[in-house]
């Protein structure tokens, strides 16, 4: 007889410790550890690259909420952590008092890294795409890539690929040049 896996709850993302990501994608209880080095400089590089134009902004035409790794329940009670998420203020002009969003944000961020790189792409990309985040960047910092992507018709639209240490305006931030070589920026 074929045994029913049972459901993944919020209780279940609670009991993991505070050194590791949980999540509940698809239903069932994914764990990450918390990210490397490498994965946590480029996240929070391009974080403060992107705050100061769009969050504040100085240098920049401001009206967005950047945030390092928010909990989104697109479902109720199974959260899902981009690396970066970005609201537009005029659709959530406030920010909310739970400690987790449920509105989908417009655009966000997966840095991808061995361990998630294949759940990021073919498990959390899709259910992006169903609740309608309208853009969507998976960097990679092995190959010092970025990948840039528009939602079009429910489905990712590639729009561009950038690499090493490319200037780049890429939606939905093509305000600013973004120097793609600071994020890959290590000090040796």
């Amino acid at each position: 007889m074929l045994e029913m896996k049972r459901r993944a709850t919020y209780d279940d993302v609670l009991a993991v410790p505070p050194h590791r990501v949980a999540e509940i994608i698809n239903g069932e209880l994914v764990v990450s550890p918390r990210p490397a080095p490498r994965h946590a400089l480029v996240s929070s590089v391009l974080g403060a690259k992107l705050v100061a134009p769009f969050h504040e902004g100085r240098e920049g035409p401001g009206g967005w909420w950047i945030l390092d790794e928010p909990e989104i329940h697109f479902t109720p009670g199974e959260p899902l952590i981009p690396d970066l998420a970005g609201w537009r203020r005029e659709r959530m002009p406030a920010l909310p008092e739970t400690a987790w969003f449920t509105l989908a944000p417009d655009w966000l961020c997966e840095v991808l890294s061995p361990s998630t790189a294949a759940v990021d792409r073919i498990e959390k990309m899709p259910i992006y795409a169903r609740f309608a985040v309208a853009h969507a960047w998976l960097i990679d910092p092995a190959l010092q890539s970025l990948e840039v992507f528009r939602l079009h018709e429910k489905r990712w639209l590639l729009v561009e690929t950038f690499r090493g240490a490319a200037r780049v305006r890429a939606e939905p931030f093509g305000a600013i040049e973004l120097e793609l070589a600071t994020l890959w920026a290590t000090g040796n």
